[in-house]
C-alpha cells in the first residue's frame, strides 16, 4: 500500500473548495455554474412581483405552465421569462354563453 503526504496548504485547499460547493447549493445554485432551469412558487412570485393568488390565476388559466412533484410546484425558467417578455398568452378557451 502506497502512502501519500498530505501538505497543511492541501487540506486547506480542499476546504475552501467544499466550502464553496456548500455555499453553492445551500444557495440553490449548481456547483457546475450552469443556469437553473426550474424555480419554485416563491421564486416566481418574487420574480414576477405578483400575490398567491395571481399565480393561482396563471396556472389555472394556461398562461405559465408547471409541474408538480411530491407536492411542490415546479416552473420553467424559460417559460417565466417568455410570460416576462410576454410571449405567452392564456390557453384556455372560453366558451360564450
Amino acid at each position: 500500500m502506497a502512502t501519500e503526504i498530505i501538505t497543511r496548504e492541501d487540506l486547506e485547499a480542499f476546504g475552501e473548495k467544499l466550502i464553496g460547493q456548500m455555499k453553492s447549493l445551500l444557495s440553490g445554485g449548481s456547483t457546475e455554474g450552469e443556469p437553473r432551469k426550474w424555480i419554485k412558487s416563491y421564486q416566481v412570485k418574487n420574480l414576477l412581483k405578483i400575490s398567491s393568488n395571481t399565480l393561482q390565476t396563471l396556472r389555472d388559466n394556461g398562461t405559465i405552465p408547471f409541474t408538480k412533484i411530491g407536492g411542490i410546484l415546479y416552473y420553467s425558467i424559460e417559460d417565466i421569462q417568455k410570460v416576462l417578455r410576454g410571449e405567452v398568452q392564456s390557453k384556455r378557451i372560453r366558451l360564450a354563453r
